[in-house]
């Protein structure tokens, strides 16, 4: 084979054999309901991302705006990077004592046992 020379190779099913292209994009959503702080009941989850733990909390119930200014913040304090996604905030590390002290400060609630 020259240098010159592309290859056409096909890999993968052909969308006309009964398999259908996935049309969904994560986008971050903002609830219709908003609630007051107190009126959450928040919890926590941990997942593994690439090796790395992730700690997620929420579900959240507050404006775009707010959401994003109340993480920043939480970033800050905590010193790890973070994002708000889907009503979720999401945090680098393994850091769920350190921010239950932090939401609490806040005015949030938890749900039993989280």
């Amino acid at each position: 084979m020259s240098r010159g020379k592309k290859l056409d190779i096909f890999i993968g099913a052909d969308i006309d054999d009964g398999w259908a292209e996935i049309q969904s994009s994560r986008k971050t959503t903002v609830s219709d309901e908003i609630l007051d702080p107190s009126k959450h009941f928040l919890i926590f989850k941990k997942e593994k991302r690439r090796g790395k733990t992730v700690t997620l909390v929420g579900e959240f119930h507050l404006p775009l705006n707010d959401s994003e200014a109340i993480l920043k913040i939480l970033k800050k304090k905590l010193g790890c990077g973070g994002a708000f996604k889907d009503g979720w905030m999401e945090f680098q590390g393994e850091l769920k004592d350190k921010l239950r002290a932090l939401l609490i400060a806040e005015k949030f609630r938890f749900k039993s046992g989280h």
